[in-house]
C-alpha cells in the first residue's frame, strides 16, 4: 500500500529558506467609472449578436473602465497609440498611488517605512517607470531601491512577488511592496473584430499592492515558502500583445484554445510546487487563482479537482472587476484577508497564468 509522507512542521527546512517572507497588507484601487456589460454594449454600439453573446455570457457583471471619448456622431472614437500611452501613465500612476497607500495602511506601515518598490505591468510602456513616477509623485524617500516588471502579462504578479521575496530574505526587518497597475482601458481597439470583442469584453483596470517583510515572526500574514513555474513553448503565440500594422497601435490577442490549453498544463505545476513538502492537494485550504476569465477558471478547476468553493473569490473578483491582469490574484488576496477564516497552520496556493503561455504557483502558510 502507498503512504503518503506526512508535511514536514517547518517546510521552510525543504524549501532551503533561511529568512522567511511573510504577507504585511494588501490594498487595492480601481479607475473612477464602472460599466456593465450592458452598459458596454450600448455606449459601444455593439450589434452583432455573436459579439454580444461573448460580453453577455462572461461571468462578468461590471468593469472599471475608462472608455475613449465621443466622436462628432455620439460614437466612441478609437484612440492613437501616443492617446493611450498617455492614459496608461495617468491612470496607472493615480490607481498604483492609491493602492500602496492602502496597502501601507492595511500593513500599520507609512510611505517612510518603504524600502523595496517593485512595479508590475503590462498595458503601457514607460521610461522611467511607474516605480520612478510613484515614487515622485507620493513624495518617497529617493533612496528606496525599485524594479519594474514590463510586459510579462497577467502572470506577472507572482513573478514579482518570486523577485521581492528574494529582495526580503536578504534585507530582512525591511519593507518591501509588490504594486501591480494595469490600466487596461489602454490596451483597447475599437475595430468591430472577434479578437478585438474578446479582449474588450474581459479587462478592467484595477491596482494592487502586497507588502511583505521577512525576519519579523509577529506579522500575522502567511509565509512564501516555494515558487513553481512553467511555460508551455508550444503556445508562447497564443496569448500576445504585439503591434498591429492594420490598427498601428499594438492589440492583445487571445487564441480562443487558451483556457483548454492553461488547464491541461495546470497538473503538472502544482505536483512540481507541492514535490518534496509531503503535501497533497488536499491539504491546500485556500486557492487564490488569477480572475483570467470564465472559461480558464472553469479549465483549472476541473483539472485540479476544485470546488467552486475553493475559488470563490477568483469568480467574485471576475464578476465585479473582470480580468484585472497582473493584480487579479491579490484582489482575492484582500477578500480571504476580509473573510478572516484562514488560520495558523493551513496551506494556500497562489496561481497566476498569462503570456507565454506560462503558469505561476507559489505555496504559502499561515
Amino acid at each position: 500500500m502507498t503512504t503518503v509522507a506526512e508535511p514536514a512542521e517547518d517546510l521552510s527546512v525543504l524549501t532551503g529558506l533561511t529568512e522567511i517572507t511573510r504577507f504585511a497588507g494588501v490594498g487595492t484601487a480601481v479607475s473612477e467609472t464602472s460599466y456593465s456589460q450592458s452598459e458596454l454594449l450600448e455606449l459601444l454600439d455593439v450589434e452583432d449578436p455573436k459579439i454580444r453573446s461573448v460580453f453577455l455570457n462572461s461571468a462578468i457583471d461590471r468593469r472599471f473602465l475608462t472608455l475613449p471619448p465621443e466622436g462628432p456622431g455620439g460614437g466612441r472614437v478609437a484612440e492613437p497609440q501616443g492617446d493611450l500611452l498617455d492614459k496608461h501613465k495617468k491612470i496607472a500612476v493615480d490607481m498604483g498611488c492609491r493602492a500602496l497607500e492602502a496597502c501601507l495602511k492595511s500593513a500599520g506601515a507609512t510611505l517612510s517605512d518603504l524600502r523595496h518598490l517593485c512595479c508590475v505591468t503590462s498595458t503601457g510602456f514607460l521610461t522611467p517607470g511607474l516605480s520612478a513616477l510613484i515614487i515622485r509623485e507620493l513624495g518617497i524617500d529617493p533612496h528606496c531601491s525599485r524594479s519594474d516588471i514590463v510586459g510579462m502579462g497577467c502572470n506577472a504578479g507572482l513573478n514579482a512577488l518570486n523577485v521581492v521575496s528574494g529582495w526580503s530574505a536578504a534585507h530582512p526587518g525591511e519593507l518591501g511592496v509588490v504594486l501591480c497597475s494595469e490600466a487596461c482601458s489602454a490596451a483597447y481597439a475599437l475595430d468591430g473584430t472577434m479578437r478585438t470583442a474578446v479582449v474588450n469584453s474581459l479587462f478592467g483596470d484595477g491596482s494592487a499592492a502586497l507588502a511583505v517583510i521577512s525576519g519579523d515572526g509577529r506579522v500575522p500574514g502567511p509565509r512564501v515558502l516555494k515558487f513553481a513555474s512553467y511555460i508551455i513553448t508550444d503556445a508562447v503565440d497564443a496569448m500576445r500583445y504585439d503591434w498591429d500594422r492594420d490598427q498601428d497601435r499594438f492589440s492583445f490577442f487571445l487564441d480562443p484554445q487558451i483556457p483548454y490549453v492553461v488547464g491541461a498544463h495546470a497538473e503538472i505545476v502544482i505536483d512540481r510546487l507541492l514535490s518534496g513538502t509531503g503535501l497533497r492537494r488536499s491539504d491546500i485550504g485556500h486557492w487564490l487563482v488569477h480572475s483570467g476569465g470564465k472559461k480558464v477558471v472553469d479549465a483549472v478547476v476541473v483539472n485540479l479537482g476544485l470546488s467552486r468553493y475553493d475559488v470563490r473569490h477568483t469568480t467574485g473578483v471576475l464578476r465585479d472587476y473582470g480580468n484585472l491582469s497582473s493584480g487579479s490574484f491579490l484582489f482575492s488576496y484582500e477578500r480571504l484577508v476580509d473573510e478572516d477564516v484562514a488560520r495558523p497552520g493551513e496551506y494556500g496556493v497562489l496561481m497566476t497564468m498569462g503570456p507565454g503561455s506560462t503558469i505561476e504557483m507559489a505555496l504559502v502558510q499561515w
